[in-house]
């Protein structure tokens, strides 16, 4: 399928959903690297997709959405092997993003957030590890989920880091979000509990000036209580252990087709490659250790009805073209905020809050484990 966002990949993968259910009549893109029957998944990268085979059978994810009679509008562009933040593909190009085409999408779920964004697909189907649902939603104005990790079948995705991949996905009304999640969570009971928000200055800070102000003007709103849990110390040892993991995880999933078939990557991809390769392997256990630690203390703060607020993004949309230096401060920034949700597992949503520089930036909130249907129907019915 082709549109003026670029945000599919140019094959016709197309499946009719059933004509009833709690999704029937709406459509949806799916990030290549979930796999689609009859389709061969290209992960952002045409060397990948050379030496890909065609999917026997839909991924359960999209069997699912299918199965609520959603209709899938075709396959949706992704940074090479889901390793970015940025959105920008020198294979494929970089999808428009609909609010300013001089902007990039964020990614790697970048085709579907452009999608959605510009109204091709009613809701869009990712991958988040890093926050690669999280932010393109934040950066095209859209509401979107990272679910708890692991609550969500993995079969049929393509791998980047195994303890923090979860399928994600995003769309331009909370309520549509909540009856994605109806269909593709797990049934857990909810207790009728008014949540407890909570908002820590430390973390919020992380973000640009005007996005730490938009972020707390909201929380004032809400109502949210100070906290302070995390410093800056804290902070920085949980972006380190969540990259070093990430690292090794993606060299064990992909290192050895690396290797092999010396594939053409972007330069910031080949470069954040080259050093996943040079990690210790051996220091593995160590790293696992400290995000145990991590989840272990940050769960401190949570009870069953608490959500934390932060923002969900350092900052607005970057424009296009900034140096490869500029770009890796700001996704380590962002990382800084996105490993919160990635160490502990828990999920996470994103809403937009208003706009900074003529872009939006979202607000997101943070559940305990397990608590997602928690999350979205509080969204629902505060945004």
């Amino acid at each position: 399928m082709r549109d003026k966002f670029g945000a599919f990949i140019p094959k016709d993968v197309q499946r009719d959903g059933i004509k009833t259910g709690p999704l029937a009549g709406l459509t949806f893109g799916v990030k290549d690297v979930i796999a689609v029957q009859g389709h061969n998944n290209g992960a952002g990268n045409p060397d990948y997709e050379r030496q890909s085979k065609e999917s026997k059978v839909d991924s359960p994810v999209v069997a699912a959405l299918l199965q609520a009679g959603a209709n899938l509008s075709g396959m949706t562009v992704t940074d090479e092997l889901m390793y970015s933040l940025n959105g920008e593909n020198i294979h494929y190009g970089t999808p428009v993003n609909p609010h300013n085409e001089k902007r990039i999408p964020g990614g790697s779920s970048s085709g579907s957030a452009a999608a959605v964004a510009g109204g091709v697909v009613d809701f869009g189907v990712g991958t988040d590890t890093a926050g690669s649902v999280r932010i393109p939603s934040s950066y095209c104005g859209l509401y979107g989920f990272r679910p708890t990790h692991g609550s969500i079948n993995m079969d049929g995705v393509i791998p980047l880091a195994k303890s923090f991949d979860t399928v994600g996905w995003m769309a331009k009304n909370s309520a549509l979000l909540q009856r994605v999640g109806e269909v593709l969570l797990p049934e857990v009971e909810m207790v009728p509990v008014a949540p407890e928000l909570l908002i820590d200055e430390q973390l919020v800070q992380t973000a640009s000036t005007e996005v730490t102000k938009r972020v707390f003007e909201a929380a004032e709103k809400l109502g949210a209580k100070h906290v302070s849990y995390f410093n800056s110390v804290t902070l920085e040892e949980g972006f380190e252990t969540f990259r070093m993991i990430q690292g090794r995880e993606i060299w064990w999933a992909h290192g050895e087709w690396i290797e092999a078939e010396n594939p053409t990557f972007a330069e910031d991809i080949g470069k954040r490659l080259t050093w996943a390769k040079s990690l210790n392997q051996a220091e593995m256990n160590d790293w696992l250790d400290r995000k145990a630690a991590f989840e272990k203390n940050v769960a401190a703060l949570f009870k069953r009805n608490t959500l934390l607020l932060l923002p969900t993004a350092a900052g607005p949309a970057p424009v296009k073209g900034k140096s490869g230096e500029e770009m890796e401060r700001l996704r380590s920034q962002t990382m800084t905020l996105t490993s919160v949700a990635g160490l502990t597992g828990y999920p996470q949503a994103t809403v937009p809050i208003g706009k900074v520089e003529g872009m939006p930036v979202g607000l997101s909130a943070i559940a305990m484990k397990n608590q997602d249907r928690f999350l979205l129907d509080w969204v629902q019915k505060t945004f």
